[in-house]
């Protein structure tokens, strides 16, 4: 049973851009599930981290989209930023293979660093589209509001910024497109970097060069994908 209560953050320009969804009965109702499943069950990330990725890339500086699907599900894993874990903790298979196409890519080593901290800092919105998970259950929090809070934070993005990259591995993520307006954005697609899928087609896409031209193209600041 889990006894943290700390306290979620979120950077105050998310807050305002989402004010409406904060205050929606979909949201209350959301909350209420989150209260009665940590009053019985371990929820992952912390409370203060479930908005890292929003905490760390205000609207502002968002540059570039990642869309996971929900938090790593073990103990010390989720930071609350997708793909990410907690500095010191083993690297997840996905994001071993995120680190090869980066090496393959750019040449360079991220080792076994898997805090993905800077990368939010700079510029990438790290978005899962669930933002908390029961402890060994994937997809547990699933179907439950986050994904209608989640696609409001797509929507404003693509609705208020022009010339983001959003990067969208796998089925579920490319479920997303459809709410990206594409004559404002760039859309790079490819498989999932599970290890189901990695070589179907997440090998070898360059995403992370491909993303700096285009940034570099509008006379934007490239992101350092090297750890």
């Amino acid at each position: 049973m889990a006894s943290e209560t700390l306290v979620p953050r979120i950077n105050e320009g998310w807050k305002q851009a989402l004010k409406v969804e904060f205050a929606a009965p979909y949201f209350h109702t959301l909350k209420a599930f989150l209260l009665q499943e940590k009053a019985t069950h371990t929820v992952f990330p912390p409370g203060n981290q479930i908005f890292a990725a929003l905490d760390l890339c205000p609207p502002e500086k968002v540059k570039v989209v990642i869309v996971g699907q929900d938090p790593y599900h073990g103990p010390g894993q989720a930071n609350g930023l997708c793909f990410s874990v907690a500095a010191g903790v083993r690297l997840p298979p996905s994001l071993q293979n995120i680190f090869k196409e980066i090496k393959t890519d750019l040449g360079c080593d991220n080792g076994k660093q898997g805090d993905l901290s800077s990368w939010a800092r700079q510029g990438v919105l790290l978005l899962n589209t669930s933002l908390t998970v029961r402890a060994a259950s994937p997809a547990s929090h699933s179907n439950k509001g986050w994904e209608q809070f989640t696609d409001a934070v797509i929507r404003y993005l693509s609705a208020q910024k022009q010339g983001l990259v959003f990067l969208l591995w796998g089925g579920h993520a490319r479920q997303k497109e459809k709410l990206i307006d594409s004559s404002r954005h760039f859309v790079l697609q490819a498989a999932h970097p599970s290890p189901l899928s990695a070589y179907n087609g997440f090998f070898g896409c360059r995403h992370f060069s491909q993303a700096n031209k285009i940034l570099l193209d509008q006379g934007r600041e490239p992101i350092q994908w090297c750890l």
